[in-house]
């Protein structure tokens, strides 16, 4: 077994403490590590403990063969509403869906219930002439000088990142693939989340709202791992670094 493949280190970023583990695969034995999570960038805490917790067992981080992160970052962010300034391109006739959601009241009684506010202003809720049957057939083609002008305006009024969500999309992403080549192509600043990548499947409300929720907070998570694999990088690591997604699957960046 090369030394590599011997250390694994998995650490998660909570709201007050960041966590560290590290195994060694050859004695069997962990090793736990726990540092307060660092404000405003979680990444200094984590970085920090990395380098502390393999300077404990006698290693350096270009010995270890996998990072696995978790951190509850998105969740977070998501709750507080400290995500990217987002607009929403969608359907003609279909902006306000994000409001309308699924009509239901989780208590039918009061008169007076109140949801939260969707992610997305009204304002920035863009119907595009575009439609789509339900077998994903072209119904009215995509307009992309409206698509544009939609676009033009987010930038004026400071958007950083786009979601699209088409009707019927997951049966035929054509039109959204349309957008976002338009996006990266026109507006390469504008991060851009499709619904027919995001989850593909019936439901326009549901799949909407994941769609904009992963919008929200891409260009947060761009940043923060872009930096944090610069420094792992800089620090000589070169194994292979995952992240734990909320279905507990794991991604390889």
């Amino acid at each position: 077994m090369s030394d590599r493949a011997r250390w694994r280190i998995g650490f998660d970023i909570g709201g007050t403490f960041t966590d560290f583990i590290l195994y060694d695969s050859e004695k069997g034995a962990l090793r736990l590590h726990k540092r307060l999570t660092s404000v405003p960038d979680p990444s200094d805490a984590a970085l920090a403990g990395l380098e502390e917790l393999v300077a404990q067992a006698g290693i350096q981080l270009a010995d270890v063969g996998e990072l696995l992160h978790g951190t509850t970052l998105v969740t977070n962010a998501v709750i507080e509403r400290r995500g990217a300034p987002l607009g929403l391109i969608t359907t003609a006739g279909f902006r306000d869906v994000l409001e309308m959601g699924i009509e239901q009241r989780y208590d039918i009684y009061d008169l007076f219930l109140t949801f939260p506010d969707p992610m997305v202003p009204r304002a920035r809720r863009i119907g595009v002439p575009e439609r789509l049957d339900r077998d994903g057939n072209v119904l009215t083609p995509l307009d992309l000088d409206a698509v544009r002008a939609a676009l033009a305006g987010f930038v004026r009024q400071g958007v950083q990142a786009v979601a699209v969500c088409f009707l019927h999309a997951y049966r035929n992403p054509k039109h959204e693939q349309d957008v976002a080549a338009l996006i990266r192509k026109e507006f390469p600043r504008l991060a851009v989340s499709l619904s027919s990548e995001v989850v593909a499947e019936l439901r326009e409300y549901q799949r909407c709202a994941t769609t904009c929720a992963n919008a929200y907070v891409q260009p947060l998570m761009d940043r923060y791992l872009g930096r944090l694999e610069k420094e792992l990088a800089a620090r000589g690591f070169g194994g292979a670094f995952r992240l734990m997604h909320s279905a507990g699957g794991l991604d390889i960046q």
